[in-house]
């Protein structure tokens, strides 16, 4: 007999954004950027947790949501927490290690994978910070490419510029 896993889910709505996060009862699993379609958190949730029930709970996703909004209001800038991080462990690693990035600087892809003792691996470090399911609160948008240019980010350039100066403002 399988077990249902219960993902509960809501949207925040800030300043013409809407933002869909799901939680299981271990913590934040996904949080989808602004205006991408309730479908992705769907999807996601379909791929990456098996037997799993999607159930809106304004309730039990409240705490995440009051968070992101602090902090997009530039009042919060450490998010505390649990998260439920589903992916290989070198993704895991990655995004753990971009969680260190402090709050109003950047990294780049090549400086990290270093950091993870891999300096050749920037490209599967990329791949790793493009698939973060967790994107601001895991801050892939501080990476930026080594020549100091902004790089793909699945919220779009203009947003992750957005983020880069909120923190560089509140900072």
């Amino acid at each position: 007999m399988n077990r249902q896993e219960i993902v509960y889910w809501d949207s925040l709505i800030y300043n013409n954004w809407i933002f869909h996060l799901a939680a299981t009862k271990n913590g934040l699993c996904c949080l989808k950027l602004p205006n991408e379609p309730i479908e992705t958190l769907e999807n996601w949730v379909d791929k990456h947790i098996q037997h799993a029930e999607l159930v809106q709970n304004t309730e039990k996703v409240s705490g995440y949501c009051l968070q992101l909004k602090e902090f997009l209001q530039g009042r919060r800038k450490k998010f505390l927490i649990d998260l439920d991080l589903r992916g290989t462990l070198f993704q895991k690693s990655v995004w753990y290690r971009l969680m260190k990035i402090p709050y109003g600087e950047t990294s780049t892809y090549f400086h990290i994978a270093k950091s993870l003792h891999n300096p050749k691996s920037s490209r599967a470090v990329g791949a790793a910070n493009g698939s973060n399911p967790i994107p601001i609160i895991i801050p892939c948008h501080r990476v930026i490419g080594s020549d100091g240019k902004l790089t793909g980010y699945r919220g779009g350039i203009a947003f992750k510029k957005t983020l880069l100066a909120l923190e560089q403002f509140y900072a």
